[in-house]
């Protein structure tokens, strides 16, 4: 006899529950994973059933990573590479999975409000299988611009992208920093650089590529959708913690640029005093690869002046500091007519005066 539409939605749940207890009390799936009976990936489709009923279910979270640091270790090891349990190379592996995980992740935030275990597994995930190249940042702060102006009272989505910004300055700052000592080496002995050329070129554009992340406009680009996100959805306390976040992101950048600046300066002032007459290749490649937009110029353009390169370097007053920021904060106390708003944008002035005293 053909079960109800009601009755078979009550027998799923009762499966879906019964392998997510799977998850808490049998001690012997990891077992049958690292003995090769029970395939890693069907075991994390198993993880994902499981989620749709339970998605905040921290031991399912917990045992799927176990899961994919398995699938990391077979990655790791040429002999896995043939396997037919998985069938592809690695590297498509692993950016298979990254994929995968980022929709599991995604479907379960949506399930469930704030859902700090499905984004703690997303963070994760990028650190583990996505190594926080810069490409999988500027592609996770894309894909997830939509879902936070779906859910402005969702903490733990903002605190994601706040991540992301800040592995984005911490990555392509310190890869500056790396790109200009090594200049400054190869300065000082030009003998090491012709020796040591070949082998740091791949390292070197790797560099090139990252710092050409324009940081002061994805940063710009955030505040732009915490003014859009905070007219339009008035009244959200999260909107105003994470345009507070990033506004101290923004500061904390402008404070490190300058120095950035300086040491390229104090590279090409040596330059000067060995040769007034020639600049060598390396010293003109460092002072390109210092624009914080990366635009990396080609040698016909001969228009692109110093001064051009130190506005470049450090963001405009006119579009980035503190003036704009009690602007905007003006702006929303005269014309609010929600008293949540207003209580929340002078909590931002007084943190703004706090912080900027500092």
């Amino acid at each position: 006899m053909a079960e109800s539409p009601e009755e078979v939605a009550v027998l799923v749940q009762r499966v879906v529950k019964d392998i997510r207890n799977a998850f808490q009390r049998n001690p012997y799936m990891k077992e049958l994973i690292l003995c090769g009976t029970l395939n890693p990936l069907k075991d994390l489709h198993l993880g994902k059933l499981a989620l749709t009923k339970f998605p905040k279910s921290p031991e399912t979270w917990i045992h799927r990573r176990w899961v994919l640091q398995q699938l990391i270790l077979e990655n790791s090891l040429p002999g896995h590479v043939t396997k037919g349990n998985v069938g592809a190379a690695p590297v498509e592996r692993i950016h298979r999975l990254v994929q995968e995980e980022m929709n599991v992740c995604c479907e379960a935030a949506g399930r469930y409000p704030s859902n700090y275990n499905a984004w703690s597994h997303r963070i994760w995930v990028l650190q583990h299988l996505g190594k926080l190249t810069v490409k999988v940042l500027l592609d996770e702060l894309s894909s997830t611009k939509y879902w936070v102006s779906m859910h402005v009272s969702d903490h733990s989505g903002f605190h994601y992208r706040q991540f992301l910004l800040k592995s984005l300055i911490g990555r392509t700052v310190t890869d500056n920093n790396v790109l200009v000592q090594n200049q400054m080496v190869n300065e000082q002995n030009p003998s090491l650089q012709n020796e040591e050329e070949s082998a740091g070129a791949e390292a070197e554009a790797a560099c090139v590529e990252e710092q050409s992340v324009d940081l002061p406009r994805h940063l710009e680009e955030e505040l732009e959708l915490c003014t859009e996100l905070i007219d339009t959805y008035p009244g959200h306390e999260t909107l105003w913690c994470h345009r507070r976040r990033v506004f101290y992101l923004q500061h904390h950048l402008s404070n490190r640029l300058p120095s950035l600046s300086a040491v390229v300066s104090s590279v090409d002032s040596s330059d000067e005093t060995l040769s007034n007459s020639h600049h060598s290749p390396a010293t003109s490649h460092m002072a390109q690869a210092m624009d914080v937009d990366g635009l990396n110029e080609s040698s016909s353009k001969q228009g692109y002046t110093q001064e051009t390169k130190r506005l470049k370097r450090a963001p405009t007053q006119d579009s980035f500091g503190p003036e704009m920021e009690y602007q905007f904060i003006d702006n929303v106390l005269s014309t609010c007519r929600d008293a949540d708003q207003a209580r929340f944008a002078t909590a931002h002035r007084k943190w703004l005066v706090t912080f900027l005293s500092q």
